[in-house]
């Protein structure tokens, strides 16, 4: 009886305690190995290591790279989703321009943004612009084509009964075309977080004076594997916060998306 009052009780939470259980063995396991001398511990660090170094990070500075790194973050993905969205719109309403500049933007997508980032920094410098761009370079095609192909899904029926009425380009985007393209922008942004993340970091690590990817380039010059794990965490963690937020969104928006 207690058992399956425990088991009912624990159901909801069944996925939530599997997760923190598998991060618990894991970090048991990568704080005991390198104790024991199995693994080097100058390689792979470990838990108790890679906080000491997060403390000392925090005293000595971290917080002015990550609001660094934030703003230049912030920046790219706020005018990465600005222009993605309206070309997305623009570029998958209109045919034409569907015709003139879809395979440019599939073209320069299938192009890896590292390979652009050296010519990135040869116009814009070692300063903000840099890496800013690189966020948006990283993010703006995953918006732009998913917002695209959104509104390719608008349903032809209520395209047709809606011109049937007599409403207005302008009426059946704000109605149609919309609300399709809201559920592909946010799985765009998922990608897109990513990327922007990607860029962020080997910009600063090539060429910069301060951010995380400035402070773990330095770090990994300096054979200090326990910094550079550590503002990979920080990364990863602001990452997987960003990813949480866009899924509690997109449950907010399941029920907008016309049938």
């Amino acid at each position: 009886m207690i058992r399956r009052i425990w088991t009912e009780r624990m159901a909801p939470h069944r996925d939530a305690l599997l997760a923190i259980t598998t991060g618990l063995i894991f970090v048991g396991l990568w704080e005991l190995l390198p104790a024991l001398g199995v693994i080097d511990p100058f390689f792979v660090s470990s838990p108790s290591r890679i906080f000491k170094a997060g403390q000392w990070l925090f005293a000595h500075g971290l917080w002015q790279d990550i609001w660094v790194s934030l703003g230049e973050f912030m920046l790219g993905m706020l005018l990465a989703m600005v222009l993605g969205v309206l070309v997305g719109f623009v570029v998958g309403w209109y045919r034409s321009l569907n015709a003139m500049f879809e395979p440019f933007i599939t073209i320069l997508n299938a192009t890896p943004r590292i390979a652009l980032i050296p010519l990135i920094i040869l116009w814009m410098g070692i300063g903000m612009q840099s890496k800013v761009a690189a966020v948006f370079l990283g993010a703006f095609f995953p918006i732009a084509i998913t917002v695209m192909k959104g509104v390719h899904t608008i349903d032809e029926t209520l395209l047709r009964c809606a011109h049937s009425f007599g409403a207005t380009d302008r009426q059946v985007i704000f109605t149609l075309a919309a609300p399709s393209s809201v559920p592909f922008l946010v799985a765009g942004l998922h990608i897109a977080v990513g990327r922007g993340l990607v860029g962020m970091v080997i910009g600063e690590m090539m060429a910069a004076q301060a951010g995380v990817g400035f402070m773990m380039s330095r770090s990994a010059a300096l054979f200090q594997t326990d910094k550079v794990f550590f503002g990979l965490i920080l990364l990863a963690g602001f990452g997987y916060f960003l990813t949480e937020i866009l899924k509690l969104i997109e449950k907010r928006i399941e029920g907008w998306r016309p049938l």
